[in-house]
């Protein structure tokens, strides 16, 4: 962090106020409370070194080479970095998002983004990789400190001066597979940056096999922050035998320069558009529409009758359809699925081995269509 931006940030209003002890009735002496401040400041201090970013052994890179990226609608991201500031809003499904996303934006020459990212990402090899690498900023969910959200949103609104922004506003991952309700904490920092030509582009990143699929799926609803080498850990463990595809999806840039931050309804209001043009942008896969359309035990034909009835439902809401038949989504979800041991065919049926996992592939669909909880 340069000391331009740290002394941006303590000459903000808000922090101002906050020293000054006029804000919520804080009673913590000038001297503590700025020094909480600036100790918050340097836990947030990033750089981004981006010629080396490229060119690093990173520890993930093993699993990274086994994803295949790729991109839809990069037109609207050339044409909002000509002449706007860019924050990306995406929806969360998995740690290699951290790279996936940003490296689809590198891989077509778009200016890099800094990364808001979960402080337990910044542990270890890969937390010095984050700070001083890739330019990610270390966010402390849930935490309910004021002097610690006084400061970041201090911190990202006068980042965003300098540079674009990616952020997941569902917070963390999604750990049932579902979209998440949107947080409004980042989107309302952004504003509060005050720049004009501000504007966030909704992306969606979706996945034909999730790297940690079993480990979100059995835990569905998040218990407890575990330390980030052990999720590490079982990830290679997983890998064995992983291929996927995944599929980044930008929107049309949404113009956020004149919402008004002090408006809670505006800002809210904004922050409910940008999630429902994420759900929309979400690529629709085979293994989606064969999880959601799965029996406990079916045959073949069944099947795929059942995800041809799907896809005309989800083709009627005009979903971001990446498969147009049963046949088709048979044909490409099977394998993979029984590679994962998460069906079976036997005896010309399909049989349900991983049931929490599946269910978790059918309900990053659910919010496309009219009737909820297919699966069974």
């Amino acid at each position: 962090m340069s000391d331009d931006i740290a002394h941006a940030v303590l000459s903000r209003r808000e922090v101002v106020k906050y020293l000054r002890g006029g804000a919520g009735g804080i009673n913590a002496e000038r001297s503590d409370a700025r020094a909480r401040i600036t100790g918050y400041l340097d836990e947030l201090r990033t750089t981004q070194r981006h010629r080396m970013y490229r060119a690093l052994q990173h520890p993930l890179y093993p699993i990274l080479r086994k994803i295949e990226r790729k991109h839809e609608n990069l037109h609207h991201v050339f044409a909002a970095e000509r002449e706007h500031r860019i924050v990306y809003a995406s929806n969360h499904k998995s740690h290699t998002d951290y790279l996936v996303e940003p490296l689809v934006l590198d891989d077509n020459g778009i200016r890099p983004p800094l990364i808001a990212a979960g402080i337990n990402l910044f542990g270890g090899p890969l937390g010095l990789v984050h700070r001083h690498i890739t330019g990610a900023i270390p966010i402390r969910r849930n935490t309910r400190d004021p002097a610690y959200l006084i400061t970041l949103k201090a911190y990202i609104a006068e980042t965003l001066k300098e540079h674009d922004l990616f952020f997941y506003p569902e917070g963390g991952r999604s750990y049932s597979g579902e979209l998440k309700p949107a947080k409004t904490g980042l989107i309302h920092a952004a504003l509060t940056a005050h720049v004009p030509d501000l504007v966030i582009i909704p992306t969606a990143v979706a996945y034909d096999l999730v790297l940690e699929d079993r480990i979100l799926a059995r835990q569905r609803v998040k218990k407890a922050q575990r330390p980030f080498a052990r999720e590490l850990a079982e990830m290679i463990r997983y890998a064995v035998g992983y291929r996927s595809r995944a599929f980044v999806t930008f929107g049309a840039p949404i113009p956020a320069g004149e919402c008004d931050a002090q408006s809670r309804s505006e800002v809210l209001a904004l922050t409910r558009a940008v999630r429902a043009r994420i759900g929309a942008l979400y690529k629709v896969l085979p293994t989606a529409v064969f999880a959601a359309a799965m029996r406990p035990s079916i045959s073949r034909r069944d099947l795929e009758s059942r995800i041809d009835r799907l896809i005309e439902e989800l083709a009627a809401k005009r979903a971001n359809l990446g498969v147009m038949s049963g046949r088709q989504a048979v044909e490409e979800a099977a394998e993979p699925l029984e590679t994962r041991g998460i069906v079976v065919l036997e005896r010309g049926r399909f049989r349900v081995r991983e049931r929490s996992v599946l269910r978790y592939y059918a309900r990053t669909i659910e919010h496309l269509l009219v009737t909820p909880g297919r699966t069974h």
